[in-house]
């Protein structure tokens, strides 16, 4: 599998719960991985795994 690295789940809030999820060099410089850095996303749980997908923009 293309672009596959090791990840880490981490707790940065002090003030608030703030979970983040770092996703490694190799999968975010893979010409595949289909996010832009600022970009929302829609986050689900989903048994085990957790699904992480482009936001569908709202039509006017």
């Amino acid at each position: 599998m293309a672009g596959e690295g090791k990840g880490k789940i981490v707790d940065r809030g002090k003030k608030y719960h703030k979970i983040f999820i770092y996703i490694p060099k190799e999968v975010s410089s893979d010409t595949s991985f289909p996010f832009k850095v600022g970009e929302d996303v829609t986050v689900r749980i989903e048994g085990n795994r957790l699904v992480i997908e482009k936001r569908q923009q709202a039509s006017n």
